[in-house]
């Protein structure tokens, strides 16, 4: 998911959020719940209001950094949970995950870190992100370490940090512009 603002303030009453998954299923679910919530899916230049836009791409294009910048550039927010496990814990998964998870939501690619090295050239490019952006982002059991240094290499952010799930494990990888 690209946000360009996460929720309305008094100095920007109006949350514009862009939505990106290779999956159109995942799309729909989107769209649905968005409406469940009463955002509208187009922008109305009368009104302004919270709206939402949904893209089907892939992340690992290599024209992705050029598709996001014609979204809605200057993110002040990017959330992803991507796609992280590694191929070599295939087996290791329990049959519940097998069994009912899309393998593209799943498999991050031989590492687990395709994705985040993915979000890594998006965020490096000029113009993607707001001066005090933050990018927020899910990650495997054993990944913090490794996505953190992936976002600090890029220099884009002033502070990175690794927060912990409600049961102490390292989750998510939070890096401020």
């Amino acid at each position: 998911m690209l946000a360009q603002s996460l929720s309305p303030t008094p100095r920007n009453p109006v949350s514009l959020l862009d939505l990106v998954d290779i999956s159109t299923h995942a799309l729909r679910l989107a769209e649905d719940n968005a409406k469940i919530c009463a955002i509208q899916s187009q922008k109305n230049e009368k009104k302004p209001q919270n709206t939402f836009s949904v893209h089907q791409a892939n992340f690992l294009a290599q024209d992705f950094s050029k598709f996001a910048s014609r979204i809605n550039p200057s993110f002040d927010i990017i959330t992803s949970n991507p796609p992280y496990i590694p191929f070599d814990e295939l087996l290791k998964l329990s049959p519940s995950v097998l069994d009912f998870e899309d393998p593209k939501a799943l498999f991050g690619g031989p590492s687990g870190l395709e994705f985040y090295h993915a979000i890594a050239q998006l965020v490096s490019n000029e113009g993607i992100l707001t001066p005090n952006a933050t990018v927020a982002l899910e990650v495997g059991h054993d990944q913090a370490s490794s996505v953190e240094n992936i976002m600090r290499a890029t220099g884009r952010f002033r502070l990175t940090e690794i927060w912990l799930d409600p049961w102490g494990k390292q989750r998510t990888v939070i890096a401020r512009a």
